[in-house]
């Protein structure tokens, strides 16, 4: 069976990114939590995917996680593995040995904190491309985390990229505030901009139960959203399970 589409489902999928599991799991040498049971009961309880994004610092996903998790996404082939990372450090190694459904490209520096911008155009093209081929020639869809700018898209999809994930953090800081309406416009115009040139749209970074419907109604054709922090704080409270329920509900499946 296929992996779920945006298609199929008329709905924005749930990729879980279970980051930050594996962050608490390494603050001792127990084991726990789980990153693969994260995971699992993730998908159980309706998640259509499951994202992870290894550094090269291994300070929370490492090279077992990533392994383990792809054996998981064997028992679950309508579920979707995305592996995200920066191309030019470990990821395409990963990439190459899991071939995962999809790839995203993400331009952090290897100590960053967090991923806090997207890729810059005319300058990352001509090192991105053949990467983008390279991907493609492993049967892997790629996507590249940008910045809602609508203009940049057009040289996305010269690129050759299949999608794209908004970065979402300014939009998420808006939330609630005066510029909510605005911010939430370039993320509209940005979705129409890609859409109109072929290229599915994800989005992902900061995103929330409250923030979620309103970003997720927005952008009609919306294909995918990346979620961890916030889903992974909440199932410290409500559990795995109700919580990946939540945010079903708050993309518009409940």
């Amino acid at each position: 069976m296929k992996p779920q589409s945006h298609s199929d489902t008329h709905l924005a999928s749930l990729s879980v990114n279970v980051n930050k599991v594996a962050l608490l799991r390494n603050s001792r040498h127990l084991g726990i939590p789980s990153v693969t049971r994260a995971a699992l009961l993730c998908l159980q309880a309706g998640a259509q995917g499951i994202t992870v994004h290894p550094r090269p610092d291994e300070r929370h996903i490492r090279a077992q996680d990533v392994r383990e998790l792809a054996a998981l996404m064997k028992d679950w082939p309508d579920r979707e593995f995305n592996i995200e990372g920066n191309p030019f450090h470990n990821l395409m190694d990963f990439v190459d040995t899991y071939r995962p459904h999809q790839v995203t490209f993400v331009p952090d520096s290897e100590g960053q904190f967090t991923s806090d911008h997207g890729w810059l155009f005319p300058q990352d093209a001509p090192q991105l491309s053949p990467l983008v081929a390279q991907c493609h020639s492993w049967g892997v869809r790629v996507s590249l985390f940008m910045d809602p700018e609508p203009e940049a898209m057009t040289a996305v999809k010269a690129l050759g990229a299949d999608r794209v994930e908004l970065y979402t953090e300014p939009y998420a800081a808006a939330w609630g505030g005066t510029s909510q309406t605005a911010e939430l416009a370039r993320y509209v115009q940005t979705a129409q901009a890609a859409q109109a040139l072929g290229l599915g749209v994800n989005a992902g970074h900061d995103l929330n139960q409250h923030n979620l419907p309103a970003f997720a109604q927005a952008i009609p054709g919306l294909c995918e959203v990346s979620i961890g922090h916030a889903l992974i704080a909440d199932a410290l409270e409500l559990g795995y399970a109700a919580t990946v329920k939540a945010y079903l509900k708050a993309l518009g499946a409940g």
